[in-house]
């Protein structure tokens, strides 16, 4: 099964965005978003809401991990 943060690298790299973009996009670092997909820092659901729609998704959509 996935996790959510590899299902988030397979969304950003289907995209053709590297670490920088989504920085940008984000309005944060680099250092920091690297963080985040990497889980060195807590996501919280303010910044899964505003990656998620960069995406046009919804949070659910990449972070929630269904049961099977």
């Amino acid at each position: 099964m996935v996790n959510s943060f590899e299902k988030l690298t397979k969304i950003r790299n289907e995209k053709n965005y590297s670490y920088e973009d989504m920085a940008t996009k984000l309005k944060i670092s680099k250092c920091f978003y690297w963080q985040l997909e990497h889980k060195k820092r807590r996501l919280y659901y303010d910044m899964a809401k505003r990656i998620a729609e960069v995406f046009n998704l919804k949070p659910d959509d990449i972070f929630y991990e269904k049961e099977k």
